[in-house]
């Protein structure tokens, strides 16, 4: 075969592909919209609110927009959100409804676990994540995390509190306080809860912040139209930080506090 009957059977192979390709990606827009259906999830806001997905990223994936699918790591908390098979949502494959043992995301999200009651015996707990260390890259808004072993990856939390604040289960993580840099607000040792669906930047409220790459609690103060990174306790070995964007990503906001200061 010459060398034009090889361009245009790779031509051919190419719209092929794409064609394909377009046509997956357009099945995801349609399985996700039916997965909202049979949720009772009537607007792309409220989908949004519940799985920490930015509304425009969700129009985006039910309109079949952009020349990439998109990734795990966002089809993750709309399955969990909509309570469907993330694998059904992904590629169509298995049923609708999810599997509670969530085998399946533990195999592509590492980390990934369902939220069950705390016990048959005690609904009025719920479990949450609860980390080891939270894993960055600098200036990379994605983040993975490491269980911690010794709660077994898990913390619980009042379920009348989650359901009073609105909050959703999967999008919450634990994590022990480290430092003095928090005192009086925060002591080492104490266990904050983060809603990482919560990454809005308000003056005086209190983040878990990807900075230059490490994981850090601190206050997010506005100042002179800048963004500091304040530390509660006053000695001169804490001073304020500037955020400056690409250096400071918000993970998500501290939610709740648990301690066993008196």
């Amino acid at each position: 075969m010459d060398r034009k009957g090889n361009t245009r059977m790779n031509s051919c192979l190419e719209i092929t592909y794409t064609r394909a390709y377009s046509q997956k990606v357009m099945t995801i827009g349609k399985r996700l919209d039916e997965a909202m259906k049979a949720a009772g999830i009537e607007s792309q806001s409220a989908l949004s609110r519940a799985s920490g997905v930015p509304q425009p990223t969700i129009n985006r994936i039910l309109k079949n927009v952009g020349k990439k699918g998109p990734e795990s790591q966002t089809l993750l908390p709309l399955a969990q959100a909509c309570g469907v098979n993330f694998q059904w949502l992904l590629e169509g494959i298995g049923p609708m409804k999810s599997d509670p043992s969530a085998a399946n995301l533990t195999a592509l999200y590492p980390g990934a676990r369902p939220v069950v009651a705390a016990g048959p015996d005690d609904p009025s707990r719920t479990k949450i994540r609860k980390v080891l260390d939270i894993r960055l890259s600098a200036g990379i808004n994605g983040f993975g995390y490491e269980l911690d072993p010794v709660d077994h990856g898990n913390w619980d939390v009042p379920t009348r509190w989650i359901e009073k604040n609105r909050l959703v289960p999967s999008q919450l993580l634990a994590i022990d306080v480290r430092g003095e840099s928090m005192e009086p607000s925060l002591y080492e040792g104490d266990v904050v809860v983060i809603d990482t669906a919560d990454t809005k930047m308000v003056s005086g409220l209190v983040y878990a912040i990807n900075f230059e790459g490490e994981a850090i609690i601190k206050r997010l103060v506005r100042d002179g139209g800048q963004w500091y990174l304040h530390s509660d306790n006053p000695s001169p070995r804490h001073p304020r930080l500037l955020c400056r964007s690409g250096d400071c990503t918000v993970i998500g906001r501290v939610v709740r506090r648990e301690t066993e200061q008196i």
